[in-house]
């Protein structure tokens, strides 16, 4: 087991001149010193859904990197060692989804972007648990007969409510060349920690006043949950028609016709990795999470 406090302490230790640079495009005071530059490009460079972020956009995310690194601890399973870059690469991908995001539930646009607000969304936990490859998870079931069942699941990785965040580095390292699938481990963990923020994993995360221009609480959750049933629902259809018929397979990761909330997780990952793939089979749905993770972005 390893806590890289150390490794999360070298990372910022090296990197004034880049964060100087962050510092004059967001107009912001840092709470937190940035990565490394080196360290820093080499991670953009490695991730491909990446490079197409503006320069203002890295430095929020550099800072948002920056802040996590400094907020959460990590520990390496089964003699896993944490590298500077592996922490860096997680933690870049976890608050991706965050680059526009103030408090849970807060109005768009906040008075000033913050970091430590955005960040909040993550504030139930503090343990990334990291493997080398997938987690073997004890599971109990009691079936209809009242027998109970124990068994194991290997699990690319796992976001309990209110606890750790487990990931298979496995996955975690294969983020770039899995993108043009939409398939991302990192995001889709953490989107359900965006799902849960509220307290129930359902596929919707707390929604700020207004949504989507809705009227009220009541009216912004009647419209994301019509646009994300309507379109989990052409998931399963498409996976029916591809089972009973030999129909094209969806593209979108089949996992997500599981359950409402991992169909959130997944649309997530292919929305932050290959958002273009994604609205080609889902319009109304990306034009859903433009609202949510890019207000007045949108488009």
């Amino acid at each position: 087991m390893n806590k890289p406090k150390a490794v999360q302490r070298r990372l910022i230790e090296q990197l004034a001149p880049l964060w100087q640079a962050g510092q004059r495009l967001v107009g912001m005071a840092p709470p937190v010193p940035p990565v490394p530059p080196a360290l820093w490009h080499t991670v953009l460079r490695q991730h491909s859904f990446l490079q197409h972020l503006t320069l203002p956009e890295q430095a929020g995310l550099q800072h948002l990197a920056a802040r996590f690194l400094d907020s959460k601890e990590f520990t390496g399973a089964n003699g896993l060692v944490i590298t500077d870059e592996m922490a860096l690469t997680i933690a870049v991908q976890a608050v991706l989804p965050l680059l526009y995001l103030g408090r849970p539930g807060e109005k768009f646009p906040a008075r000033r972007w913050s970091p430590r607000h955005a960040l909040s969304w993550y504030d139930d936990f503090v343990g990334i648990v990291v493997h080398p490859g997938p987690v073997l998870a004890r599971r109990t079931k009691t079936d209809a007969a009242g027998v109970v069942h124990q068994y194991g699941e290997a699990l690319a990785g796992e976001a309990m409510q209110g606890g750790p965040v487990t990931l298979s580095w496995q996955d975690v390292a294969s983020a770039s060349t899995q993108a043009h699938s939409g398939y991302n481990l990192v995001i889709h963990e953490f989107a359900h920690k965006l799902d849960m923020q509220d307290g129930a994993a359902d596929g919707c995360p707390p929604l700020p006043p207004h949504f989507a221009g809705t009227r009220g609480p009541r009216s912004a959750r009647k419209h994301w949950d019509t646009v994300m049933q309507a379109a989990y629902e052409q998931l399963r259809d498409q996976l029916s028609l591809a089972d009973r018929f030999g129909a094209e397979p969806p593209w979108l990761n089949s996992y997500g016709a599981t359950h409402i909330s991992e169909f959130f997780a997944v649309a997530c990952e292919a929305y932050f990795v290959n958002r273009q793939r994604l609205a080609q089979d889902f319009a109304p749905l990306v034009s859903l999470f433009d609202a949510f993770f890019r207000p007045g972005k949108a488009g």
